[in-house]
């Protein structure tokens, strides 16, 4: 699988894509117009170990809802994500059965390796 879940309106994410030369053959999401599915989530937790690692703390709900005081389970990570794109955290990228989340800079120095191999 080849695929970028990502928010259009994210500077972010624009600027992190537009940096990119993506092979032909990657398929780009934007999570706000096509909600991520329990399936692609599910298959994303596969290739991270958790929904906690998918999940974003810096998501503006997050501190709306003071979550940082609340005692999250893995359901609850899954739950949210699912609920609200902007707990996602972005952008993730599938790549030949590699998985790499978020927008530091080793993770993306990681994703360009992957994308010249």
């Amino acid at each position: 699988m080849k695929k970028v879940y990502y928010l259009k309106s994210c500077n972010t994410c624009t600027r992190i894509l537009n940096d990119i030369k993506w092979p032909a053959d990657v398929v780009f999401q934007d999570i706000k117009q096509e909600a991520i599915t329990a399936a692609q989530l599910e298959a994303m937790r596969a290739l991270s170990g958790s929904y906690q690692a998918l999940f974003s703390k810096r998501a503006q709900l997050y501190k709306a809802m003071d979550l940082k005081n609340v005692q999250l389970e893995e359901a609850d990570y899954k739950n949210y994500i699912l609920e609200h794109y902007t707990f996602l955290s972005r952008p993730v990228v599938i790549y030949n059965n590699n998985i790499f989340i978020g927008s530091s800079k080793k993770n993306i120095e990681n994703l360009k390796a992957a994308l010249r191999e």
